[in-house]
Parts: C-alpha cells; sequence; structure tokens
C-alpha cells in the first residue's frame, strides 16, 4: 500500500543560532512536536540525520533520505551560525492521520504561532506525495514538489490538504480535511 510523504519548508526570521529567546522557543517546541508527532497513529517515519545533530543541515548525513536541500527561494546561510529555515521529510500512512497530528494538539498551537517565528511567504509552506510502500523520499523530492506546487497547482504528484489525491491519482477530497488558508497561489 502506498505511504504519503510530506515536505514542509519555513524560512525563518533569525539563524537558528541566534540565542534570543523567540528562537530558543522555537527550537525547544520543535522537539516537542517532533516527540508527540512520532507518537500519533498513521506516522511511519521521519528525516533524521544519522549521527545527531552536529553542524548545519547541509552538512549532515541523512542516510536514505538523500543530501539535504531547499527550494531555489531560500537566500539565506547555510552554515552552523547561520542557517535559518525550518524543514521537514515525513512519511504518513495517510491523509486523514496526517490531518489529524498537524491541527491538533501541540503541533496545532505551534501552527498558530508560526508567523512569530518564520516570514510569510508567497511559497507553499509544504506539499504532500505518494510513494511505493518501498521508497524513502529524499530532500530533493521534496524541493522539487515544493517547487512544482508553487508553479503549477496542485496535481497527483504534488498537492494539499485542500486540493489532494489519491494514490492512483484521482482527485479526492476527506470530510473536514482542507483549513481554507492552505490553497496555494
Amino acid at each position: 500500500m502506498p505511504h504519503l510523504a510530506l515536505y514542509t519548508f519555513g524560512v525563518l526570521k533569525s539563524p537558528l543560532a541566534d540565542p534570543a529567546p523567540l528562537t530558543r522557543e522555537f527550537y525547544d517546541i520543535g522537539e516537542a512536536v517532533y516527540r508527540k508527532i512520532s507518537q500519533h497513529p498513521g506516522y511511519l517515519a521521519h528525516a533524521e540525520a544519522a549521527y545527531g545533530d552536529r553542524g548545519s543541515h547541509f552538512d549532515l548525513d541523512w542516510g536514505a533520505w538523500g543530501e539535504f536541500a531547499v527550494p531555489t527561494w531560500y537566500g539565506k546561510g547555510r552554515t552552523a551560525e547561520t542557517i535559518a529555515l525550518a524543514a521537514t521529510l515525513s512519511l504518513w500512512t495517510d491523509l486523514r492521520p496526517a490531518f489529524d497530528a498537524i491541527y491538533t494538539g501541540l503541533h496545532r498551537a505551534a501552527l498558530n504561532r508560526r508567523y512569530d517565528w518564520i516570514e510569510r511567504s508567497e511559497h507553499p509552506g509544504y506539499v504532500f506525495w505518494w510513494v511505493s510502500d518501498d521508497v524513502i523520499p529524499t530532500w530533493q523530492d521534496g524541493v522539487s514538489r515544493l517547487e512544482h506546487l508553487h508553479d503549477h497547482g496542485s496535481a497527483p504528484q504534488a498537492f494539499t490538504f485542500h486540493h489532494s489525491f489519491a494514490p492512483d491519482g484521482t482527485p479526492t477530497r476527506i470530510k473536514g480535511i482542507g483549513p481554507k488558508s492552505d490553497q496555494v497561489r
């Protein structure tokens, strides 16, 4: 049975290494959110650096998730001192569990505050696509899908909750999924 891949990306207002309280708060809540999300039904896995998180995202070993990549519109730093991005790559069993995990609990609370930490953008902040159950998506896959979503809108190979597709490529609607705010322009 296919799995659902999810890539998220945002440009932070300040580098992750910034000692300011707001940056520390983002980092701390991110760790707590990951712990909660990883326990959610329907969650399968997320990209983690093979040897901890020393260094910047760009020079870490991400194992089967591939070399770290970012969309072309990211123009901030790439070193441990200057990197200013939030990116995730994960696998889910289906849209409903992903929606429930993202729009409830601690993640919902963090999402409500995203603009405290993340710059507003005309670019989409996330993208879904289906993969075979034996495939681990790469960071580059996520970037390519997010850029496709930005350039062409939702399609079977790159979609949002609001305009989603089944594994066979047919448009799908799941009751209660599709916050109006996630439409791609």
